[in-house]
């Protein structure tokens, strides 16, 4: 088992003072290499769930077991030293650094984990990703899928076992949102990654095999 969450809990305060549930989840799976789309509309918990997963916030209780560490019994650093080994994230705003070209953003994606950058790899998939003249390039020199792909590039840096991917084709045209998605899921699937992708678009859930309801598996 890749990823395993158990009786997992989460709230925010209010500016009143009152607790706003989001998440209260049982049971929630993802087995080795697995790759599934969790779905649900804008506004109900998606990018809360995969926070709490990387380890970017703490649930309130519960267990979130990642390749078989319960993350939940780390410290701060500890998460933030095992979310970089273990975990790659696709942010849907991309996250870029403007200052630093393609390449440099995905070798210092490998800094965060183990100190060390690995120049043939970080070349190799940005090759992988259809940008090997663009790797020169910083952002702002870019167009908006190729931002994207550079996030992807950088998301498999350090070799994860797990990739979450957040609303991945929100900021990218209508015409490459499909081709963004067979990206993220052929390079995962080369690097025998486990993939979690969140959405609201039909479209995007059309391409797995599995897809699994938030609301369905969250009794907030």
């Amino acid at each position: 088992m890749l990823l395993d969450l158990e009786n997992v809990k989460k709230s925010f305060v209010e500016p009143n003072g009152d607790q706003l549930p989001i998440l209260d989840i049982p049971r929630f799976q993802l087995q080795r290499n697995e790759q599934m789309v969790l779905v649900g509309p804008s506004g109900c918990g998606k990018t809360t769930m995969l926070h709490v997963i990387a380890g970017i916030r703490r649930a309130d209780a519960g267990a979130v077991r990642i390749d078989g560490t319960d993350i939940e019994s780390l410290s701060e650093a500890g998460r933030d030293r095992f979310r970089a080994a273990k975990i790659g994230y696709i942010f849907q705003t991309f996250n870029l650094l403007p200052g630093f070209s393609a390449l440099e953003n995905v070798l210092l994606g490998m800094t965060f984990a183990r100190g060390r950058k690995d120049p043939p790899r970080a070349q190799m998939l940005l090759d992988r990703v259809g940008l090997t003249a663009r790797a020169s390039h910083n952002p702002s020199a870019l167009s908006v899928g190729e931002q994207q792909r550079v996030a992807v590039a950088r998301a498999l840096a350090n070799r994860p076992a797990l990739i979450l991917a957040d609303e991945p084709t929100a900021n990218v045209d209508h015409a490459h949102q499909s081709q963004i998605v067979e990206l993220i899921r052929e390079t995962c699937r080369e690097e025998n990654i486990g993939l979690l992708m969140v959405t609201h678009s039909q479209e995007v859930a059309s391409q797995f095999e599995r897809v699994d309801r938030l609301e369905e598996i969250n009794r907030v």
